[in-house]
């Protein structure tokens, strides 16, 4: 048992000491990130487009550089990198990969110990491999559904401002000032952008890419045509703004009617795997049938398969619930 320890914590030692050394500094993540956020936008003009290319070339003398030029030309790459930058995460691409690679390996090895059905071992190995990106995804809902719900209260105050007499522009560094993260952070990016030169439509562009939100294409959207048809634009905001909160009153009550059927799912889903582990906790071995012998494999494979359907059938039931 000693050497199977040390096995795994040589291996975990290797990986985070290589995770650690190919991560970037303090100063040259804000430079990634600062990069990253130009790489996203879609609406630059063709002199933007040769000011970014000439920037970005800039990145190639970073530490193990050759690393992320090796997996830069992966369309993969270039989407998680996107992933990143909209939830707001620390981390490289390579970073990613090293965590995902290091942890696939760890839940290969431990099951190798302890379980020796091939299709188990591999089936854990790919589950542990896509937790980080999973992290990632998790934070990434996070911040937009944060920003979805304080962008409400964000219009508001440039409705306010605006019959201040404020500008637009000027209305927008009130956001950025007085209202709370990630409302603030992003609409203060649009604030620096323009100051900067660049023009209030692509840095409100910009703002859509970094945060791939409805509600906010609404926003931007109807700011936009308002800038090039005219109107009101403080009654356009109040239209907009109650729209939003109605949105969001109408996903507060589909996760309410949803709420038995998704708890359901997941106990249902989990219960089989949690009996398990307390069996055999109560009576060692009382499972060993069902791994050690080709009819148990089979009915682990066949009971496994059913519950990935009867998963997908409970999904599809809470997704087909309308308001």
């Amino acid at each position: 048992m000693v050497p199977y320890i040390t096995f795994i914590s040589i291996i975990s030692i290797v990986f985070g000491v290589l995770a650690l050394s190919v991560s970037s500094s303090r100063s040259q993540k804000l430079i990634d990130k600062r990069l990253l956020r130009i790489r996203a936008s879609n609406a630059v003009t063709n002199l933007g487009r040769e000011q970014v290319v000439s920037l970005l070339k800039s990145d190639s003398a970073t530490r193990f550089g050759w690393i992320d030029g090796l997996f830069k030309k992966y369309k993969i790459t270039q989407v998680l990198e996107k992933k990143i930058l909209q939830a707001d995460c620390n981390i490289s691409v390579v970073t990613l990969y090293l965590c995902s690679i290091g942890l696939a390996v760890i839940g290969f090895a431990v099951t190798y110990l302890y379980v020796h059905i091939i299709p188990f071992q591999v089936a854990v190995a790919c589950s542990l491999s896509i937790v980080p990106y999973g992290i990632v995804s998790f934070m990434r809902t996070r911040r937009i559904t944060s920003f979805e719900n304080g962008l409400s209260d964000a219009i508001d105050m440039m409705g306010r401002s605006l019959r201040a007499g404020h500008s637009i522009v000027a209305s927008i560094n009130i956001v950025a000032e007085q209202s709370v993260a990630p409302v603030s952070t992003e609409f203060g990016e649009v604030f620096k952008q323009q100051n900067f030169g660049l023009p209030l439509r692509d840095a409100l562009l910009q703002m859509t890419d970094r945060v791939p939100s409805q509600d906010l294409r609404v926003l931007v959207t109807g700011i936009l045509v308002q800038k090039d048809t005219g109107g009101n634009l403080t009654e356009i905001l109040e239209r907009i703004s109650s729209v939003i909160r109605e949105r969001i009153r109408i996903k507060g009550e589909i996760r309410t009617y949803t709420a038995q059927g998704r708890f359901t799912g997941y106990i249902l889903c989990s219960l089989p795997f949690v009996m398990l582990v307390l069996i055999n906790i109560a009576n060692p071995g009382y499972s060993s049938v069902l791994f050690n012998t080709p009819t148990g494999n089979q009915l682990l494979y066949i009971g496994i398969g059913l519950l990935v359907v009867g998963a997908l059938a409970i999904r599809q039931i809470i997704l087909g619930i309308e308001v």
